[in-house]
């Protein structure tokens, strides 16, 4: 369960980067030379962590939710006529 946590968690980051994230033309403050215009202003690990573990652990319970009661199963999502074939 705790490797299936991991995999949910790495995942959420891929989510949760683009929210809250302000360039300096945006932030309105100067933007500094060398780096790119569509740059992040600030950057907060912490909060990126706090946000990717929420949404992790919403989508680790829901997991655990269907594995439990049977929701989403194989042959609910089996669109194949292969089986109505014989």
């Amino acid at each position: 369960m705790l490797a299936i946590y991991v995999l949910f968690w790495a995942f959420s980051v891929f989510l949760v980067l683009p929210f809250g994230v302000k360039t300096s033309a945006e932030a309105g403050a100067e933007h500094v030379p060398g780096t790119a215009e569509s740059s992040p202003h600030e950057f907060s690990m912490k909060k990126v962590a706090v946000r990717t573990t929420i949404v992790a652990t919403i989508m680790f319970a829901l997991f655990i939710a269907n594995y439990e009661f049977g929701w989403v199963d194989a042959s609910s999502l089996d669109y194949s006529d292969a089986a109505n074939a014989v």
